[in-house]
């Protein structure tokens, strides 16, 4: 079904679209916050018109709107965490409504919501790591003397070491890294420029590894990446920037090869990166940091990782435990 135009949805749309426009410009968001607050709020004027047969009026719409809402997400037990999720989209779509002065107060605001249980988050081992890294190049085709130069599917193997290697080497979400431009990375000081969230900037250390490894996929391009190109790219002949879901279902391969789980995805190589850096000794400020994090609050859930494996070696060890 084709998207309605400006022209054809209700007022109550058209202060979403705008919305979701001040999301994509001012904001920065993501692709994802941007696609899941889309659909988050679409689906609130469904149910709202199947409910009350008409689109929502957002200046007039009260809490016990929105408490009818919750329950009807509980009676289809939706997740907590999913239910989080939509309430997040309208919380934030309320506070830009508040600020363009189209409401007073947002009737969401401090509205109780089930709580989210705490799920610690999953992660690789340091020798799960190295196997990881080392299974693009067990992919590697055999030299064919015949033929001059490395073929696409030598030259996307050694991409994908690199990406690996720039995902564990500075622990980026993969929005990030897909957004890496040549200009971004300063091979002296051995430092990534990194677009964050909310089009924040942070600079992060890289290791000699992922430079070397993206070294060496660059000398097999057919042309050297400069200024704003983009570090990875979908293929050798395209300068497209490589995409989030190209990276997952090469991922799922390098997993395989390894012998770890295929469904984890990107996200868990930063989990990775987070972890051993405090298992080392890294204080949870500089994780903060260089993780990209507004909150500590966030970047206290890896203390739990790190605690939880201390109590089992104690357990394993010591003799009054």
């Amino acid at each position: 079904m084709a998207e309605p135009t400006p022209a054809q949805v209700p007022a109550s749309d058209a202060l979403v679209g705008r919305f979701l426009q001040h999301l994509a410009t001012d904001r920065g968001a993501s692709a994802y916050t941007h696609r899941n607050y889309r659909h988050a709020l679409r689906e609130f004027i469904d149910w709202h018109r199947r409910e009350r047969q008409q689109p929502p009026a957002w200046e007039g719409l009260q809490r016990d709107d929105f408490r009818s809402y919750l329950r009807f997400l509980g009676r289809h037990e939706l997740g907590r965490a999913a239910i989080q999720l939509r309430f997040s989209a309208l919380r934030t779509f309320y506070r830009f409504l508040v600020r363009q002065g189209a409401v007073e107060t947002s009737p969401v605001r401090n509205l109780a919501l089930p709580k989210v249980g705490k799920r610690l988050p999953k992660f690789l081992t340091v020798q799960q790591m190295v196997d990881l890294l080392a299974a693009p190049l067990k992919m590697l085709p055999a030299p064919d003397a015949g033929s001059p130069g490395q073929p696409e599917a030598a030259i996307l193997c050694r991409r994908d070491v690199a990406i690996l290697e720039t995902i564990y080497s500075c622990g980026l979400r993969i929005s990030e890294l897909c957004g890496l431009q040549a200009v971004d990375i300063d091979w002296n000081e051995r430092q990534v420029r990194v677009r964050g969230k909310g089009k924040k900037e942070r600079l992060i250390p890289i290791g000699d590894p992922a430079l070397a490894a993206i070294r060496y996929y660059w000398s097999l391009l057919p042309r050297l990446p400069e200024g704003d190109s983009p570090v990875f790219t979908v293929s050798a002949d395209k300068i497209a920037a490589v995409s989030p879901q190209h990276i997952q279902l090469r991922m799922k391969k390098h997993l395989a090869i390894a012998g770890l789980d295929p469904s984890m995805t990107p996200h868990k190589l930063r989990h990775s990166y987070a972890t051993h850096l405090l298992d080392a000794g890294a204080d949870l400020r500089s994780v903060q940091e260089l993780l990209g994090h507004a909150h500590l609050v966030t970047t206290q859930v890896y203390t739990h990782l790190t605690t939880e494996r201390l109590k089992r070696a104690y357990d394993a060890a010591h003799p009054r435990a």
